[in-house]
């Protein structure tokens, strides 16, 4: 066991702190240095009321008045205090000192507990969201740190960086399906908890295999090869209640800053967001939650997990709003990805495309909906006749107006069912009935940084694809 079991590796190189991206601020002259407003604020005008002259008169006046009024002042609060200490006899420096004595209290009639009162005895946010019984969070943190995990990307677009948690002891592990998107390589970088004082962050890290992932609820599981892991330990995340106490452990942005902990509450629980047309149920948590702890450990007051920090708020208006995925939902998703490499029982008409948004519409003088652009041969919307080009505007007599509308209606039904798409093609509306295959996601089989056609549909990002899908029309 290391003395870097608290988080933090040793250095290795010479690069120094991490930098961090500083705010945007616009500067539009390129002469001499200028002064120029903090972001959020705004210009304003400011109305200054012109100043009257006074006379000699009105001005003695007004003093004499000023004067009667803080003579008025004086007295009230003098006879004030002596009503008080009257009273009870005990001053103010009594009060601030805790001098009461129990006597003095009693002949008083004064409440003990409040007489009593300190603010040394106040307790802190996280005694007050913790039960009972619950372990100390230095504790919590060393149970936990071993079991969080680093996870590094290398993509055609540079390196990634994210977390991970320890599902067995041999090797398996638990993140985010953002955390390796598009990667080319996957290598996990274990804790200095499994190290030596001489061993680097190069020394504990591990080439990782993509079991499989599920863009859809944000999971993935991967493999290492190394058998001596420290397993963390499951809780139940509908047993947790909203102001709990809730600790996040991971790699903020990026290793150099390995095995942070930062703590909260539980805000809010079955909050449901949209992030990259995917919707997600979610806990939300004050803990902060920052790039590179996506794949992380939302852990609760006995050392358990109870989520995967998923996403955050990043809003210069916005502070304390992350989210994690409930780990009774993401045990089903991660048992299908470890057994079969794909989540089983999904829909899928096997089709890519994109939105047509209102601006493509109204430039075009088409309807909004998905835009079809390919489809995969042997699927059953291939067999339906769907072609390329085509526009779904309506599913199962259901409007929609891009893919996540489309999905919400598919995914009700299950693989075998029949849906009925309303097809916008050559300005006339044509219904097709489609029988829905299983989606069978990115099997293991497939190479790392690739997807299967017909995944492509269910994956679909705007930003994924870089052509113009209304070529066919003229292009934009």
């Amino acid at each position: 066991m290391s003395e870097y079991n608290g988080g933090g590796y040793p250095p290795y190189n010479d690069n120094g702190a991490p930098s961090v991206q500083q705010p945007y601020v616009n500067r539009e002259s390129y002469g001499e240095p200028r002064y120029y407003d903090p972001q959020g604020a705004a210009n304003e005008y400011s109305y200054q009321p012109p100043v009257r002259k006074s006379s000699a008169g009105r001005k003695i006046l007004t003093a004499f008045a000023a004067m009667v009024g803080v003579a008025a002042i004086a007295v009230t609060s003098i006879v004030g205090y002596r009503i008080v200490v009257g009273k009870d006899n005990i001053t103010p420096a009594d009060r601030r000192n805790n001098n009461i004595s129990d006597t003095a209290v009693e002949n008083k009639g004064i409440d003990p507990q409040t007489a009593s009162f300190s603010r040394s005895d106040l307790p802190t946010l996280e005694q007050l969201a913790a039960p009972d019984d619950a372990m100390k969070i230095p504790d919590i943190i060393s149970k936990m740190s071993p079991s969080v995990v680093g996870i590094s990307c290398i993509t055609d677009k540079g390196i990634g960086t994210g977390s991970g948690i320890v599902l067995s002891e041999d090797g398996f592990i638990i993140t985010n399906a953002h955390v390796i998107k598009d990667a080319q390589s996957i290598s996990v970088v274990l804790p200095p908890y499994y190290g030596n004082n001489n061993e680097s962050q190069d020394d504990l890290t591990y080439t990782a295999v993509n079991v499989g992932k599920d863009s859809q609820t944000d999971l993935a599981v991967l493999k290492i090869d190394r058998n001596d892991l420290v397993k963390a330990e499951i809780g139940k995340s509908s047993e947790v209640q909203v102001g709990e106490l809730a600790i996040v452990i991971g790699n903020p942005l990026g290793l150099d800053l390995a095995n942070t902990a930062t703590s909260g509450i539980i805000s809010a629980k079955d909050m449901t967001i949209t992030v990259e047309d995917i919707t997600m149920k979610v806990f939300q948590t004050d803990a902060s939650i920052n790039g590179g702890n996506s794949g992380g450990a939302l852990i609760n007051a006995y050392g358990q997990v109870i989520g995967i920090t998923s996403a955050k708020v990043a809003s210069a208006e916005v502070e304390g709003l992350g989210f994690a995925i409930p780990i009774d939902d993401a045990l089903p998703i991660v048992s299908d990805l470890m057994t079969y490499g794909y989540v089983t029982g999904r829909p899928s008409l096997g089709i890519t495309g994109a939105d047509v948004k209102p601006a493509y519409s109204t430039y075009y003088g088409i309807p909004q909906g998905f835009l079809v652009k390919t489809v995969t041969p042997g699927s059953g919307a291939e067999a339906a006749g769907l072609k390329e080009n085509d526009i779904i505007i309506a599913i199962d007599n259901t409007i929609i107006n891009g893919i996540v509308q489309l999905n919400d209606v598919k995914n009700k039904h299950k693989p075998g069912d029949t849906v009925t798409l309303t097809v916008y093609r050559s300005n006339r509306k044509i219904n097709i009935n489609v029988v829905l295959d299983e989606s069978t996601g990115e099997e293991a089989s497939v190479p790392q940084g690739s997807q299967k056609e017909d995944d492509y549909y269910d994956r679909y990002n705007d930003y994924d694809y870089y052509y113009d899908p209304f070529s066919f029309f003229g292009g934009f």
